[in-house]
């Protein structure tokens, strides 16, 4: 199965996509997209067209995007959430399915602490794939978001068998 994982961000939106074989996690690449001028609009459209690309060279077979979470300036999380939108309109067009995942729960799979900071969770990226080349920390935290989807899954997965196997 192969995973994209997106930290949406109206200035940049990190992108970082594995591949899951049963346990084992694979790098396949990541990135991030930037967004190019001030007017709102464009800057959507820069981001939208940089992502469809990214889809239509990695072809990923399910995504997950990380939630928005509210802070203290309204205007900035009504922008982060259009910059979302993107990030979940991309895969939905592409006909993929979406998961979303609080930033806590990304931190609690891939570092063990739901209040990791970025260079935790950049530095156990890393640990989890030797030699991986992160393109900077939204790339990285997109990484991140990918190998949440990809446990998530995997566990699924094994409720999906022992469901079938029972009967249920």
């Amino acid at each position: 199965m192969r995973v994209i994982g997106i930290d949406p961000g109206l200035r940049r939106t990190g992108w970082g996509i594995v591949d899951v074989d049963g346990s084992r996690i694979a790098h396949v690449g990541n990135g991030t997209c930037q967004s190019a001028g001030t007017d709102l609009a464009y800057r959507l459209s820069s981001l939208f067209d940089q992502l469809r690309a990214v889809f239509a060279e990695f072809a990923p077979e399910t995504a997950a995007v990380e939630k928005t979470f509210v802070n203290k300036d309204g205007v900035g999380t009504l922008k982060l959430g259009q910059a979302r939108g993107i990030a979940m309109l991309v895969p939905a067009q592409a006909g993929i399915p979406v998961a979303e995942y609080a930033p806590n729960s990304v931190k609690k799979v891939v570092v063990g602490v739901g209040h990791a900071d970025k260079a935790q969770v950049e530095h156990m990226v890393r640990m989890q794939m030797p030699g991986v080349v992160i393109n900077g920390p939204d790339a990285a935290d997109a990484l991140a978001i990918a190998m949440c989807h990809a446990h998530h899954a995997r566990f699924a997965g094994r409720l999906e068998a022992a469901l079938e196997r029972a009967g249920a």
